[in-house]
C-alpha cells in the first residue's frame, strides 16, 4: 500500500508573496546572494549553485561557473535545447540542464530578475523537488525594483499536440494570473491516471506542489544508466516505482505526487516565456518537449498574445506581438 509522508514541509514559514500582475506590479530580485549544493540527477557529479541579485529587466540568467569566460544563458523558450527527461538551455558554448525545478521556484516566489551560477553540466536535482529552491529564495529574501513587471496576456487558444502518443498542451485566455489543469496517465498501477487543477500563487505552490518529486520506474533505471543519464538518482532524490508499488520507505507526501510533480514541471517550462503568464494552461500528457512547443507556437502568432505593462491599469493598452517574436528581457553584463 502507498504511504503518504506527513513529515514537516521543509519551507520557512510565512505570509504568501502574490506573484500575480496587478495594479502598479514591480518586478522584484533576490535581496541577497544564496548558494546551495547536491548531486546531478543525470551526471551524477556534485553540484554548487549560487543565486545573486540581477538588475531590473534582465530576466534569469544561468552561467557555467565551471566553464572559463562561459557567457550567461537567458532563461527563454528559445535556448530551449531538447533533451530527455528535463529541461536544458543552450547557447551554442556550453549547456545547463535540468532547470525546470528552479525555474519553478523562481516563478512562483515572483523572482523576476536573476544571475544562476551552476558548478556543473547541470542544476542539481536536491530531493526531487522544487522546495529547496523555494526555501533558498526566502533565505535570500525577494528586493522590489523600480521598473514595472510585464505580463503576457494570452488573446486566443493555441494548441499543440504529438497524435502518436496522445498528447497535448494548450493555452486559453483566463482571468489575470495562470490556472493550470494537467492531467497524466502511466499503465503503472501505482499511478494510473490522475487529474489536478490549480491557481498558480506562491502559497498555493508551497503548500500544494513545491514538495512533489520527480519520479521513474525501476525497470528503466539499467537503461537509462546505460545512456548516461540518471546517474545520479536514488531514493532520496526520486519517486521510485516497481509496476504497483513505491519503493521509496517513506511513501508519497501527497496522494497524487505524481500529477502534482508535472504541474510544478510545466510551471517551470512556462517561466520561460520571459514574463508571467495570464491564461489557461491545459496539459495533457504533456512534457518538457511539448511545452517548449507551446511556447514555440505561441510566440510564432502575434494575435495569440499581448504585452500589458502594468496589469490592471486602464490607463495602460495592450500591446500586441507587433514587436520581437521573442519576449526577451535586455541582457546586462554583472561585474
Amino acid at each position: 500500500m502507498t504511504r503518504l509522508y506527513n513529515g514537516p514541509m521543509p519551507i520557512a514559514d510565512g505570509p504568501p508573496v502574490s506573484v500575480l500582475p496587478g495594479t502598479g506590479a514591480k518586478q522584484h530580485t533576490l535581496a541577497n546572494s544564496v548558494r546551495c549544493s547536491g548531486v546531478g540527477l543525470h551526471c551524477g557529479d556534485p553540484i554548487a549553485v549560487r543565486m545573486h541579485p540581477a538588475p531590473a529587466d534582465t530576466g534569469v540568467r544561468l552561467r557555467r561557473a565551471d566553464v572559463p569566460n562561459a557567457p550567461p544563458i537567458q532563461a527563454n523558450w528559445a535556448n530551449v535545447r531538447e533533451t530527455p527527461l528535463c529541461t536544458t538551455l543552450a547557447d551554442g558554448v556550453t549547456q545547463i540542464a535540468t532547470v525546470e525545478h528552479l525555474l519553478a521556484a523562481l516563478a512562483a516566489m515572483g523572482v523576476d530578475n536573476a544571475d544562476v551560477e551552476v558548478h556543473g553540466p547541470e542544476v542539481p536535482i536536491m530531493d526531487g523537488s522544487a522546495a529547496p529552491f523555494v526555501f533558498l529564495i526566502e533565505c535570500a529574501g525577494r528586493a522590489p525594483q523600480q521598473a514595472a513587471r510585464r505580463a503576457i496576456r494570452i488573446e486566443k487558444p493555441v494548441t499543440v499536440h504529438d497524435t502518436a502518443q496522445d498528447r497535448s498542451a494548450a493555452l486559453a485566455p483566463g482571468s489575470n494570473g495562470l490556472t493550470l489543469d494537467v492531467t497524466i496517465a502511466f499503465n503503472s498501477p501505482a499511478i494510473g491516471q490522475q487529474a489536478r487543477t490549480a491557481r498558480l500563487d506562491a502559497h498555493t505552490f508551497k503548500r500544494d506542489l513545491a514538495r512533489a518529486r520527480t519520479f521513474g520506474f525501476l525497470a528503466e533505471v539499467d537503461q537509462l544508466r546505460a545512456v548516461g543519464l540518471a546517474l545520479g538518482g536514488s531514493l532520496d532524490n526520486a519517486v521510485v516505482i516497481d509496476d504497483d508499488r513505491v519503493l521509496n520507505t517513506e511513501g508519497l507526501r501527497y496522494p497524487d505526487e505524481f500529477v502534482r510533480h508535472k504541474m510544478l514541471d510545466s510551471v517551470g517550462d512556462l517561466f520561460l516565456a520571459g514574463a508571467p503568464i495570464m491564461g489557461r494552461y491545459t496539459g495533457r500528457r504533456t512534457g518538457h518537449a511539448l511545452n517548449r512547443r507551446l511556447l514555440a507556437a505561441l510566440f510564432a502568432d502575434p494575435e495569440a498574445w499581448s504585452w500589458i505593462d502594468d496589469p490592471g491599469d486602464t490607463r495602460h493598452e495592450a500591446v500586441h506581438g507587433a514587436g520581437p517574436a521573442l519576449p526577451e528581457r535586455a541582457v546586462a553584463q554583472r561585474e
